[in-house]
């Protein structure tokens, strides 16, 4: 893995419900509960892809939400949008690979090459990281040493958050609380991945600033890894 001081200081972003969903149901797009979100939770998720050089979501999320990525309600340059992606299975069609904001899709070393050229053929850039699968630490150098991303923000589904905490590639999270109980024993949540067998392997987060912005609860947390022997081995 590379060294800390070799990557980009993670951002992990996300709106949750009060019961920690991430949306309605599994499949539904996230955009069906971000548009509750306050107007000014908006302008504060805008201002925090402003302030970084990239951001990333998986190819999940792009496959449902079809997201742009981009700054809209403020001033600011769109960062660098980032989608691992092992075998290149990004749509086509999908609004990332516009020409609004520039993209890289990160790839497998075994990813099909005829996806990979249609891929480029759209305008995108392409990152070799991994073998079979993208390796999430490589990435995350490789942003850092070829592409100047020295802040990555990340809005992903519950798979790509639980990769990136297990690699002990997040540095912080912030939360934008929705008033809204879903429920659902399989709707996703901000992170996903495997069962945890001990207290001891829970990921440690300290609490350092809380606010309202406009109706919405907003947190703040860094993240601790090893703290007196806890967090991820």
């Amino acid at each position: 893995m590379a060294a800390r001081s070799e990557r980009p200081h993670v951002l992990m972003m996300s709106e949750i419900t009060a019961d920690g969903k991430l949306t309605l149901k599994r499949g539904a797009s996230s955009k069906i509960l971000m548009k509750y979100m306050a107007p000014e939770t908006e302008i504060l998720l805008h201002e925090t892809r402003a302030a970084c050089d990239a951001i990333m979501v998986g190819a999940n999320t792009i496959r449902i939400d079809n997201s742009f990525l981009t700054v809209r309600l403020v001033p600011g340059k769109s960062p660098l949008r980032v989608i691992p992606s092992s075998m290149a299975e990004i749509p086509p069609e999908a609004n990332v690979l516009g020409k609004d904001a520039p993209t890289v899709i990160a790839v497998a070393e075994k990813a099909p090459g005829d996806r990979v050229e249609a891929i480029r053929a759209k305008g995108a850039g392409i990152i070799v990281a991994g073998k079979e699968h993208v390796d999430l630490p490589l990435l995350m150098h490789l942003l850092w040493r070829d592409h100047g991303v020295k802040r990555l923000m990340i809005e992903g589904g519950p798979t790509l958050n639980w990769h990136m905490l297990s690699h002990r590639l997040v540095d912080e999270i912030r939360l934008i609380h929705l008033p809204f109980i879903v429920g659902g024993a399989d709707t996703p949540s901000l992170v996903g991945g495997m069962h945890i067998d001990t207290e001891d392997q829970m990921i440690r987060l300290a609490l350092k600033r809380f606010y309202l912005c406009g109706s919405n609860l907003v947190t703040e947390y860094d993240v601790l890894y090893g703290e007196a022997g806890h967090g991820l081995p």
